[in-house]
């Protein structure tokens, strides 16, 4: 049992919602959650627009949290990213937007960055984080 987690969420520009959700069921799968474990998820204000994340989310019932690159830069990761900072102006969304959704630290990072291409050649990243409790949180 995992208890409650986060989901950190990034995509590439026009990732369908079948290839984002095929992400987050294999990162899931990978420690042993169900989607029902899916307290929060979150991802960078640059995909607010984002047609597959917001059709996910109201798809499961879900309201996404998005935060600002300056935010996301802000929280230490395992995998930060040149690739990334370049494209969106902070080195990590999944990872960092799982644990901000999380309100936890790096230790509660369940699964980083799982990376999922889809058919089409577009791609979605997963990072799964444990929810703090009360009395873990800072």
């Amino acid at each position: 049992m995992t208890g409650p987690v986060a989901l950190g969420l990034g995509c590439d520009r026009g990732t369908p919602m079948e290839t984002i959700e095929e992400a987050v069921s294999q990162a899931l799968a990978s420690i042993g959650a169900d989607w029902a474990d899916v307290a929060a998820a979150a991802s960078i204000d640059l995909k607010a627009d984002e047609a597959g994340l917001l059709a996910l989310a109201r798809k499961h019932g879900w309201t996404l949290r998005f935060h600002t690159p300056a935010e996301l830069a802000a929280v230490p990761v395992p995998n930060p990213s040149e690739t990334v900072r370049r494209y969106t102006g902070t080195p990590s969304v999944s990872e960092a937007a799982a644990l901000l959704a999380a309100g936890a630290g790096m230790q509660a990072l369940l699964v980083e960055k799982h990376k999922h291409r889809g058919p089409h050649g577009r791609n979605a990243t997963v990072s799964v984080a444990r929810i703090a409790s009360r009395m873990e949180q800072p």
